[in-house]
């Protein structure tokens, strides 16, 4: 592979992680001891608030009346496509019940957890998007009661979209509580009453590291770091748009990976010219950010090929992957790892990430190696189920006989054959190895 770095980043995803995990185990620990009131002090230290824990039916319909029409109404516009897709998502779950020898059937159910937390984050960026991708499909799988919580303001509460929207998309029970102490909070059911069977949604990295420490104990959606971006571009990709794809992900925070990925050197120095002009236009909290991402994570690759490219674009297996070059047909066939793909100019990470239907809650530092994002499936357990008849004992129990005694387990063995004695007690059967 020969592949050259216009720019190559000075820091990794693994960058800070030794502090994060320390200051997390002992959050975690100590809320597991003190229960609902350690929670509470961490919520009047970390984010100022003293208000109600739990957001009250008033408080539901006060911050619905703070919430313009249109914005409500692009709220809707988000949940119908979202909630679509994951109701065509459950519709693919299916159960099922299969004959494999005569008398013995085996099939499966698709049943849908007790109770998920739905994390919604709302500090640099109050992501109302976030409670329609978790809230929406943990209902639409069929979760029986869904925990959504997220950071409040001081003196403030959650953001009143945020309560809105997690109130629309069927959020139980909504929890002023974010951070460690919100995670912590629906894990050791605090507050509700409910233990959360698997917890969701993205967050800074404390809220990341506590999900990964509690799994195990809880269900979690996937291993989560910062927000990553990878835009694969060719000679006819506009540098303009490349340019603006790439900030639209590095305003995220300072520690989100931005890559591109090109066959075309003239393409890379011009988004490398361009990106400082992007990010300087930027609001401050915004331009902060990716001035940070850009500087510490940002990476532009050169590589000779388009099956060079996709290798690299492979190797980083980015949460989101951006595709404008030719033969797209080509792409979508060829390139196997990443979280989710945005096809051709016209469909940029942003869509994705706030209305057009997919689940921005994707793998990060390279996961979508192994797992892909957030969907219906996550909040559903796929168990089986097995039945058969006395008949089908005959060759069933026998065969269970002779590979437990292969493998030294007796106990198992003399289930088969006291089966056998029972059913069939004037037959003989080859019971050994």
């Amino acid at each position: 592979m020969t592949i050259e770095y216009l720019k190559k980043a000075e820091k990794t995803a693994a960058t800070g992680e030794d502090d994060t995990r320390k200051i997390v185990a002992d959050m975690l620990g100590a809320i597991e001891a003190g229960g609902e009131e350690k929670a509470i002090e961490y919520n009047h230290k970390l984010d100022n608030f003293t208000g109600n824990v739990i957001v009250t039916p008033e408080e539901i319909e006060a911050a619905a009346a703070e919430v313009p029409q249109q914005v409500k109404d692009d709220i809707q516009f988000a949940y119908e496509r979202v909630r679509r897709f994951a109701e065509k998502q459950r519709e693919a779950l299916i159960d099922f019940e299969v004959e494999l020898s005569p008398g013995l059937f085996a099939g499966q159910r698709q049943i849908p957890v007790t109770t998920a937390g739905c994390y919604v984050p709302g500090g640099r960026y109050s992501h109302v998007a976030s409670a329609i991708m978790s809230v929406g499909t943990a209902k639409a799988a069929g979760v029986d009661h869904v925990i959504a919580c997220s950071p409040p303001k001081p003196d403030q509460g959650v953001n009143p979209a945020i309560i809105y929207t997690a109130n629309l998309c069927g959020a139980d029970t909504i929890l002023a509580m974010g951070g460690v102490q919100g995670i912590a909070a629906m894990a050791f059911g605090l507050f509700t009453g409910h233990k959360a069977d698997i917890l969701v949604g993205p967050g800074n990295r404390f809220v990341a590291e506590a999900k990964r420490m509690l799994y195990g104990r809880v269900g979690i959606d996937l291993f989560a770091g910062p927000t990553e971006i990878a835009i694969i571009a060719d000679k006819t990709a506009d540098p303009h748009i490349v340019t603006s794809d790439l900030v639209g992900q590095g305003e995220h925070g300072p520690d989100s990976p931005c890559w591109l990925v090109t066959t075309d050197r003239e393409l890379g120095e011009k988004v490398l010219e361009l990106m400082p002009g992007y990010i300087e236009k930027l609001p401050d909290t915004a331009r902060n950010a990716a001035e940070a991402s850009w500087r510490d994570y940002g990476e532009v690759v050169l590589c000779s090929t388009a099956e060079e490219a996709a290798r690299v674009s492979d190797d980083y297996a980015a949460e989101h992957l951006e595709v404008q070059a030719e033969d797209l047909d080509w792409w979508v066939q060829r390139l196997r790892n990443y979280g989710s793909l945005f096809v051709g100019e016209e469909t940029t990470v942003a869509f994705g990430d706030k209305c057009s239907g997919t689940n921005h809650i994707l793998p990060t530092k390279g996961a979508g190696r192994y797992t892909g994002g957030l969907s219906v499936g996550k909040f559903i357990k796929t168990v089986t189920t097995q039945r058969m008849s006395r008949e089908a004992n005959r060759e069933v129990a026998a065969a269970c006989a002779r590979i437990s005694r292969l493998e030294g387990m007796e106990a198992h063995a003399r289930t088969g054959d006291d089966r056998l004695s029972k059913y069939f007690p004037d037959e003989t059967f080859r019971l050994q190895p």
